[in-house]
C-alpha cells in the first residue's frame, strides 16, 4: 500500500514556493510512472505543471483529479516552532508549509488512484493534474495543463479538486462552485492647489470619498439559492499627501468584489464605470476604473458528481457533507469549463499560517475517501 503520509511529508520537504518547482513534481512523476501512469511534464512560461494519465487515452470514462504542489512563502522563520520544509510528525499531525494546502490532498489522491489501479484496474481512465502555479498568478498552472489536453485530445469525464473544505470536522463540507472575485483600481484626478482657496482647485478626494461611500453602501443583490449576497470591500484609500495645505491633483482607492451567479465580471464592470461616471459628472473629477476579473463565479449544480463524492465521504467517515460555495477562488474555476467538478479535501484552519500541520489520521482517511470515490466512479 503507498503511504500518504509519507508522501506527503516527502513532498513538503520538497521547497516548492511559487513558482518553484523545488523537486516536488519530480517526485510524483517518478511514482505515478512506476504504478504505469503515462506521465508528461507540461511547463509553461516558469511554471512546472504535471499530467499523468493510467488507462485509454480519450476514454468516456475518465475520473480526474486536480491539485497543486506549490505553496505560499514561509513569511516569518521565527513564528515556526518546527521547521516549515521539514515535514515533521509530532502530536499526532504532520507540520510543515503545504501541510494543509495541498500537499497532503495531491499525496491522498495519489496514493488512493496508485493502489486502485495496481489492485482493481478499472476499465477507464484515471487522470491527474497537478500544478505548481495555484498560489501564484495561476495564468501557467492548470490553465496550461487544460489548454494542452484540449491540443492533445485529452479529456476528463468529472474531476475532483482536492483543496480543504471542511472547516471544523472531517467530512462536513464540498464544494460545488465558488464566487466570483474581481478587483478595481480607482484613480481620482483632479486640479491640486491651496488647500486655503479650495474653489481654484479640484479636490480628487472628496469625488473618491464620495464614490467609495456610494460603492460600499450598495446592495450588490439578496443572494441565490447557491450562493450567500455578493459583497464589496475597500481595501485601500491612498492619496500619498502628507501637506496639510495642499489639495493634492490625485487620489486612488482599491477594492474587491466576490460575487455570485447573479454577476458576471462585465456586468460588474459596467457598473462601476458607470458609478465613476456619475460621480465624476458632478463633482468635475475626472475618475478612471481598472479591473481585474480573477475568476467568475461558477456552480456545479447538484446531481451525479456531487452524490457520488457525498456517498464517499459519508461512507468513510459518517459525515454527510454540506454543499457549499463559501471561500475564495481555486482551480476549479478553471476545470469548470472542461467538465464538471466539485472540491473536497482536508480540514484545513492552519493553511498559510505559521505552523501548518494537519492530522494524520485525515490524511489517512482521505485517501481512503477518494479511493472510494474511483470504486464508486468506475462501478458505475
Amino acid at each position: 500500500m503507498t503511504d500518504p503520509v509519507a508522501l506527503t511529508a516527502a513532498l513538503i520537504r520538497c521547497p516548492s514556493v511559487t513558482p518553484h518547482e523545488g523537486g516536488a513534481l519530480r517526485l510524483l512523476e517518478q511514482l505515478l510512472s512506476e504504478a504505469g501512469f503515462e506521465c508528461r511534464r507540461v511547463d509553461r512560461g516558469r511554471v512546472s505543471n504535471l499530467f499523468a494519465r493510467w488507462g485509454a487515452k480519450g476514454h468516456p470514462r475518465s475520473f480526474g483529479f486536480n491539485g497543486h504542489t506549490d505553496v505560499v512563502p514561509v513569511g516569518e522563520a521565527k513564528a515556526w516552532s518546527r521547521d516549515p520544509f521539514g515535514g515533521e510528525i509530532a502530536g499526532g499531525e504532520i507540520w510543515g508549509r503545504g501541510a494543509a494546502d495541498m500537499k497532503s490532498g495531491v499525496a491522498a489522491f495519489v496514493a488512493a488512484a496508485v493502489d486502485f489501479v495496481r489492485e482493481t484496474p478499472p476499465e477507464g481512465a484515471v487522470i491527474l493534474t497537478i500544478t505548481g502555479d495555484e498560489e501564484g498568478d495561476a495564468e501557467d498552472g492548470t490553465r496550461a495543463l487544460l489548454d494542452w489536453m484540449a491540443a492533445e485530445g485529452e479529456r476528463m469525464d468529472v474531476c475532483v479538486v482536492g483543496e480543504p473544505t471542511c472547516p471544523e470536522v472531517m467530512g462536513q463540507m464540498m464544494k460545488i462552485g465558488r464566487r466570483g472575485s474581481l478587483t478595481a483600481r480607482l484613480t481620482a484626478t483632479g486640479v491640486q492647489g491651496h488647500a486655503a482657496y479650495p474653489e481654484r482647485a479640484r479636490n480628487p478626494v472628496h469625488a473618491l470619498a464620495a464614490l467609495v461611500h456610494r460603492l460600499a453602501e450598495a446592495r450588490l443583490d439578496e443572494g441565490t439559492d447557491h450562493f450567500e449576497p455578493s459583497t464589496l470591500a475597500v481595501v485601500s484609500f491612498d492619496v500619498g499627501n502628507e501637506a496639510s495645505n495642499v489639495i493634492p491633483g490625485a487620489a486612488r482607492a482599491l477594492l474587491n468584489i466576490r460575487f455570485n451567479d447573479r454577476h458576471t465580471g462585465a456586468s460588474l464592470t459596467g457598473w462601476l464605470r458607470a458609478e465613476a461616471a456619475a460621480v465624476a459628472a458632478a463633482t468635475g473629477v475626472g475618475i478612471e476604473v481598472a479591473v481585474k476579473v480573477s475568476g467568475e463565479a461558477f456552480l456545479t449544480p447538484p446531481g451525479p458528481l456531487s452524490d457520488l463524492v457525498a456517498r464517499a465521504v459519508e461512507a468513510e467517515t459518517g459525515v454527510r457533507p454540506a454543499l457549499s460555495t463559501s471561500g475564495g477562488t481555486s482551480d476549479a474555476r478553471f476545470v469548470r469549463e472542461h467538465c464538471p467538478v466539485v472540491e473536497f479535501g482536508l480540514v484545513g484552519p492552519t493553511m498559510h499560517k505559521a505552523d501548518e500541520r494537519v492530522k494524520v489520521d485525515h490524511i489517512r482517511q482521505l485517501a481512503a475517501i477518494y479511493r472510494r470515490m474511483l470504486a464508486l466512479y468506475f462501478a458505475g
